[in-house]
């Protein structure tokens, strides 16, 4: 999806593409069932991704390579045999990285924070074969409150867990060959002042592949009864909600919501159904239409029971369906009196004016989710530009569409998954 022959005109928009979530073990607010945890920029100098010795260029590059990743996170994985669990993901696709602790005594440990994903892991002693990691490895046998889940246990069926031996294991193998591997165990997870015992995590003792060396495995913050979300729901009343700062403000916090705290309502809030069944991982909605000032455009095929798009905080670009992106980026020419930058095929972005981001008039972009949820994307995250150079943060697919992470800046976004909802507020997000 991502080309690098796009890197002359859009350097300056490096920085902007990157957000990480850092969730500190120290609680912003706190309430009976409701808590906020911090939200940063991934290119921050808060952040334990960066790295000063990275250039625009390098940074950008890297943002491409994720977010071209990424989507094969969603795509149809292929057939797996009933011992053994696979699932297509990518293993360094994610922009947000989460703190959390683990077993008692806690022990802090980053992972990477996705909608898209369900079973939390984290790299285990001993490692038969571990990737490079900078903090110490998690060492079960440390923790009072570790057990592995035996093959009978209910808790091992939730996870698609195999039993090779007594223990019930995982085995996920990643889209780009990385591999994780180990066993199903229940342990504490603390997330600030709350802690939820006997939390179903993996415990992988042979991780192979991409990872970062700055964080340990993965935070399933999906819709599966396994996700960390699904488990921890009747403590959060099935809420959690975020807001993405502005990335043209890096010094500013968001914040991430859970329970009583994530409730979306008020003047400009609309709901959504969330089109996804129980046992899915991804949170899927129906897009009805997208318009362009007066322009409404709308998919060839639309089923709205079954939903058509997902929503993904891990995902940089919105991926349109084909069908839907190419009456889309019609509209944005026809009103855009503009030259256009003639892109090689299968380039990201795949449309780019000459214009300074500074004078450039962009038309007001609505997103039609069913059940009259009408969501204006913000101007400022729809085009991203420098001096020269103007560009759409959409794509195209023929097999995958998703809602990406820029086209929800400024949006308070809050996702109920007892009511299977979810709800969009226009806020300014450095404020929330």
């Amino acid at each position: 999806m991502a080309s690098l022959h796009s890197l002359p005109y859009l350097v300056a928009l490096a920085t902007t593409f990157s957000i990480v979530i850092l969730c500190s073990l120290s609680l912003i607010e706190a309430s009976n069932d409701g808590f906020s945890v911090e939200l940063m920029h991934r290119d921050s100098p808060k952040s334990p991704f960066y790295d000063p010795s990275e250039t625009p260029q390098q940074r950008l590059a890297n943002t491409l390579r994720r977010s071209h990743n990424r989507v094969n996170h969603f795509r149809p994985t292929s057939s797996f045999s009933t011992n053994e669990v696979s699932s297509e993901m990518v293993s360094d696709g994610g922009e947000y990285l989460m703190q959390y602790a683990i077993g008692t005594p806690p022990v802090k440990v980053f992972g990477i924070a996705d909608t898209g994903s369900d079973l939390t892991w984290l790299q285990c002693a001993p490692c038969t074969e571990c990737y490079k990691q900078k903090d110490p490895i998690f060492n079960p046998a440390k923790s009072s409150t570790y057990k592995t889940v035996p093959c009978t246990a209910p808790q091992c069926r939730t996870a698609s867990g195999n039993c090779l031996t007594t223990k019930c294991q995982y085995r996920l193998v990643y889209g780009d060959g990385s591999v994780s591997k180990g066993d199903v165990a229940l342990d504490t997870v603390t997330l600030g002042t709350a802690t939820f015992p006997q939390t179903v995590i993996g415990c992988g003792h042979a991780n192979t592949g991409i990872f970062g060396d700055k964080g340990s495995g993965i935070v399933g913050l999906g819709n599966s009864a396994n996700s960390l979300v699904s488990q921890l729901s009747t403590s959060i009343a099935g809420k959690f909600s975020y807001c993405l700062v502005p990335f043209e403000k890096p010094a500013a916090t968001s914040k991430l919501n859970f329970g009583t705290n994530a409730v979306v309502s008020g003047p400009g809030a609309v709901t959504t159904p969330l089109a996804t069944s129980k046992s899915d991982v991804f949170y899927t909605l129906t897009l009805e239409a997208i318009s362009v000032g007066p322009t409404r455009i709308t998919p060839i095929s639309a089923k709205p029971a079954e939903g058509n798009i997902i929503i993904d905080s891990g995902t940089t670009l919105t991926v349109l369906p084909t069908n839907l992106y190419t009456g889309f980026e019609a509209a944005l020419k026809a009103q855009i009196k503009l030259p256009v930058i003639k892109q090689q095929e299968g380039e990201s972005p795949n449309l780019c004016f000459y214009s300074p981001e500074s004078t450039f008039k962009v038309p007001t972009i609505r997103a039609h989710f069913t059940g009259g949820a009408d969501v204006t994307l913000s101007a400022h995250y729809t085009f991203l530009g420098n001096e020269t150079v103007t560009c759409m943060a959409f794509t195209a697919s023929d097999d995958i569409a998703i809602f990406g992470n820029l086209a929800q800046a400024d949006l308070l976004v809050g996702y109920d998954i007892v009511k299977q909802t979810l709800s969009f507020k226009p806020t300014d997000c450095t404020k929330a």
